[in-house]
């Protein structure tokens, strides 16, 4: 017989798509974190059509611990498995996480301290900021891609953020969610679009410096993803001029 939990008080999602090499041992480091630390929290592993064992690594990970697979029929994105996470999660707050760990759990304890002492809707942790430790940088062909991406994101749209993509991001659920079941973006350009809604709509959002370890493997393509995500977050200032993502109207549409 499964264990019954009450609602707990943090949900941690983690996208994964073909991560049957990586799971096993980070939900592992996240399950000694939780315990040590008598965190009450769900592990809600999103996984995104995975060509792999990734939802069977994951299931067996999670046996007999609080937490779940939730199955994409297909590879929809990492932007539409993050926001599947979050309206299937049951906690107070919600920490995203890389399903690499590129930065560590412990973490968390940071970006909690900062949404809980600022009263803060959304903390995202940064590898630009003063005081982030990048113990193992990524090369130099994705430092320069992500800088020319920030710098376009910072024209578009306006965000002061020196790091949008970094994937550690705490947020307190019950603010967030109407703006999420409002996103639309699939890709990896979600980030943005989360934050730029954020932003104009009043939440409040600041970065923290964290540590940083790259991991090999990266999902991310250096040489057709950052056209489709600059041309993504052009998607996101259209919509919103539009007032398509304005209370009551539709989140039609999805890239």
């Amino acid at each position: 017989m499964s264990p019954t939990f009450s609602r707990p008080f943090l949900s941690i999602v983690i996208p994964a798509y073909n991560e049957e090499t990586r799971l096993d041992a980070t939900l592992s480091t996240i399950a000694e974190y939780l315990e040590a630390g008598g965190i009450d929290a769900e592990i809600l592993v999103v996984d995104d059509g995975s060509k792999d064992k990734t939802a069977e690594v994951a299931a067996r990970a999670l046996a007999g611990r609080r937490g779940r697979v939730v199955a994409n029929p297909e590879n929809r994105g990492k932007g539409y498995s993050f926001r599947r996470g979050v309206l299937e999660s049951q906690g107070r707050f919600v920490l995203m996480s890389d399903a690499d760990l590129s930065t560590p759990i412990g973490d968390h304890a940071t970006l909690w301290r900062a949404i809980r002492d600022r009263d803060l809707d959304i903390v995202i942790g940064s590898r630009a900021l003063p005081g982030s430790d990048v113990q193992v940088p990524q090369g130099w062909l994705r430092q320069t891609m992500g800088k020319c991406f920030n710098a376009i994101i910072r024209a578009a749209t306006g965000l002061p953020f020196r790091d949008t993509q970094c994937g550690f991001k705490l947020m307190d659920r019950e603010r967030i969610l109407p703006l999420v079941e409002k996103m639309v973006i699939n890709g990896f350009a979600f980030d943005v679009e989360l934050l730029f809604l954020c932003t104009r709509f009043g939440l409040s959002v600041a970065d923290v410096p964290v540590t940083w370890r790259n991991a090999t493997g990266s999902k991310v393509s250096i040489v057709g993803d950052p056209l489709k995500m600059i041309a993504d977050v052009l998607k996101v200032r259209w919509r919103f001029r539009r007032g398509l993502y304005n209370p009551g109207t539709g989140a039609a549409g999805a890239s």
